[in-house]
């Protein structure tokens, strides 16, 4: 099946259902989507799909071994499916376990030197578009990426630039800086282990409108002969915490990466990369947001199982939010499995100056509870989701003021002024193809009665069932992810 062919397929799948997911018995979904309003407080377990953040990184770090590694409880969505669609086209094996489709077993290429002269299909998955280009820097040959329409808004000259700093050179097919383009990998390929001394690389760039383009470097950073130095030039550092969590990656995978975050500076020492032979992926807390926050919005409980004790994501921030805010959070354990649970009577308070750089995947979910709050919030520290999916700070200011709200943008935020319940009022809410968008308007729909989500199917890019989830949460009971 060649390149194309793979994606069209990967797309018809991810279009009519989640991959998990039979597309001849997938129910449905109208557009706009009607959201649901809850008759009662709510009551509900709602199990949440692995991480989109870790399962990718860890199939890039399985990429990179030199044996195969059993990745179990990987997110299987749009974001996943392009990569492992990407890897595929780079000659690395991704085989799914046909008894649970959410084990893979991912196989680098036996000679450790990715495919050139193919295409890489990005969709709108930053991930993808941000992480896969450093791989070309070991192909043997051109690769070319494209994406979505929407994906040539999204910014990508700060790891582009270190990739030609590393030696690689970049040919742009439209705009300067982002897709589409191909990166020809250089003449003197590094090799894929280092037996002899090198000076590492040193490359300099400014991440300031995203976490991902030091990632994506980081990432190569130990196949470098020398290793890498690399050098953040802007003033601040947004999303630390996906850093954070890219660094313990490689270390896990044996890699040695020292950072030293006050001088904005990560060095990664040449060592061969491998990840254990079983590797279990965690829920995607950033995706339990706008579960656990409806409890607060409509009130009730809201439970999600596999709460890790520590983890490296920024969602392992929101239970602390979310407290903030009002509501009462416990960790209980049954059976072994420890649980984050949620409980409010809907009351939110308003949080005054909220610094949110360290998980600003989560404004979205955060803005839609803080629409009901009892006071202003200006959640700052989050000027780089203007290059996210869609420019998210104006699309929030956007469609809380389509509903009747108050709020406006901050050169480093937005500002929320709530407005009594009773002066909202039901609208079709836009999605923007951006999931976060299209959570956040399901949230407004669970006190606003009368809202409807335009391409609530977007969701699928991390929940593969969010319709699904989101009405058997309102029902009580047991919400299960896919």
């Amino acid at each position: 099946m060649t390149t194309t062919e793979q994606h069209n397929a990967a797309q018809n799948n991810v279009t009519q259902g989640n991959v998990a997911q039979n597309p001849a018995t997938a129910p449905a979904i109208p557009d706009p989507w009607p959201a649901p309003t809850p008759h009662g407080p709510l009551d509900a377990t709602v199990t949440i799909p692995g991480s989109k953040s870790l399962s990718n990184r860890y199939l890039i770090l399985a990429a990179l071994g030199t044996r195969p590694v059993t990745l179990v409880g990987l997110l299987r969505s749009r974001d996943t499916e392009l990569m492992m669609g990407a890897l595929t086209a780079l000659g690395v094996r991704c085989d799914i376990d046909p008894d649970t489709d959410t084990t893979v077993t991912v196989t680098p290429p036996a000679d450790g030197r990715f495919h050139g002269n193919v295409d890489v299909y990005c969709g709108l998955a930053g991930t993808v578009m941000r992480f896969v280009p450093g791989l070309a820097l070991f192909a043997d040959g051109p690769v070319r990426f494209d994406g979505d329409r929407q994906a040539y808004e999204r910014p990508m000259k700060p790891v582009l630039d270190g990739l030609e700093q590393l030696g690689a050179s970049v040919q742009y097919h439209g705009e300067t800086g982002r897709l589409p383009f191909t990166i020809t990998p250089p003449a003197t390929n590094p090799p894929a282990a280092a037996d002899a001394p090198h000076a590492p690389a040193q490359v300099a760039i400014d991440s300031s409108g995203s976490s991902q383009f030091i990632s994506g470097l980081l990432l190569i950073g130990s196949r470098l002969p020398g290793g890498l130095q690399l050098a953040h030039t802007g003033e601040k550092t947004p999303s630390l915490p996906h850093i954070r969590m890219t660094v313990a990656d490689i270390n896990a995978a044996g890699g040695q990466t020292l950072a030293d975050e006050a001088a904005r500076r990560w060095t990664v020492e040449p060592k061969p990369l491998q990840l254990p032979e079983r590797v279990v992926v965690e829920p995607d807390l950033s995706n339990a947001a706008p579960f656990l926050g409806a409890a607060l919005i409509a009130g009730g409980t809201v439970k999600v199982p596999h709460w890790p004790v520590e983890t490296t994501q920024p969602g392992g921030l929101l239970p602390g939010y979310l407290e903030r805010m009002g509501a009462e959070v416990s960790f209980p354990e049954a059976n072994g499995i420890r649980y984050c649970q949620v409980t409010s009577d809907g009351t939110v308070h308003g949080l005054g100056d909220f610094d949110l750089t360290a998980a600003g995947e989560i404004a979205p979910s955060l803005a839609a509870i803080l629409v009901f709050a009892d006071a202003p919030t200006r959640m700052i520290g989050i000027g780089h989701l203007r290059g996210h999916e869609t420019n998210r700070l104006e699309a929030l200011v956007t469609e809380i003021r389509r509903i009747g709200g108050q709020a406006r943008e901050l050169p480093d935020g937005i500002e929320i002024t709530p407005v009594p319940r009773e002066d909202l009022h039901g609208e079709v809410m836009e999605s923007y193809a951006d999931h976060r968008m299209a959570t956040f308007a399901a949230m407004i729909g669970l006190a606003v009665p009368g809202v409807s989500v335009v391409n609530v199917a977007t969701t699928r890019k991390t929940l593969p069932d969010f319709v699904g989830m989101w009405t058997g949460m309102l029902a009580g009971g047991v919400a299960a992810g896919e």
